[in-house]
């Protein structure tokens, strides 16, 4: 595991995992909606450090499903690709102890009661009008209008060949970076090593998300 600070914390900035999904739970005598985030089979796998490499950062490895069940070795840093299916990179403060090879626990990152920000991925819509895309409102439903779900009008130039930058036509919609800020940390359960936190944040179920203490 990693080492802890003085505090108890050790001083990594954030923690990736892969949602599950959504649920709620009692919290302080109420029902709260939360999402499951799994941060487990996460190791440590080079510290970087500003004397050597410019700064400071814990890079992480998310170790395959076929190795979940066998010890770190120093083998696995030659071929990262055979024995991690992501490798991320997290900042560190640089002064607590950080070791390759070690697992990343969320009780000794997180916090409970304090608030993270959420980053992932929106679900891909693929190919989407604009209706759906920007939330026309289409035409009126009566009195023999055609217009129906079209955009409308594209511009005064369009006559000279010519559409405004930015105009909002049908085109692909989702698979965009997106943040959910202010995420309350519910619980962290060190066992199964999953993290619950307040509300929603973007991404399906299986993507990736990276959870950032502020």
């Amino acid at each position: 595991m990693l080492k802890l600070s003085k505090k108890g914390h050790s001083m990594i900035s954030g923690l990736w995992g892969k949602k599950i999904g959504m649920t709620q739970v009692f919290h302080q005598d109420k029902v709260v909606p939360v999402t499951v985030i799994n941060v487990n089979n996460w190791i440590v796998i080079q510290v970087k450090t500003a004397e050597k490499d410019g700064y400071n950062a814990a890079k992480l490895g998310l170790v395959r499903r076929q190795f979940h069940n066998e010890q770190f070795s120093a083998e696995w840093l030659k071929k990262p690709a055979t024995y991690f299916s992501l490798i991320k990179e997290v900042p560190w403060d640089g002064q607590q102890a950080v070791t390759v090879g070690q697992s990343v626990a969320c009780d000794q990152i997180l916090e409970l009661g304090k608030l993270v920000d959420a980053f992932g991925w929106t679900i891909g819509r693929g190919f989407a009008g604009a209706v759906k895309r920007h939330g026309f409102a289409g035409g009126r439903a009566s009195h023999g209008s055609k217009v129906g779900r079209k955009p409308g009008a594209s511009g005064a130039f369009r006559s000279q060949g010519k559409v405004i930058k930015g105009k909002r036509f049908p085109g692909h919609m989702g698979t965009e970076r997106r943040m959910q800020a202010a995420l309350e940390v519910i619980q962290c359960d060190p066992q199964a090593n999953i993290v619950l936190v307040k509300g929603s944040m973007p991404g399906k179920a299986g993507s990736l998300v990276f959870l950032r203490k502020r």
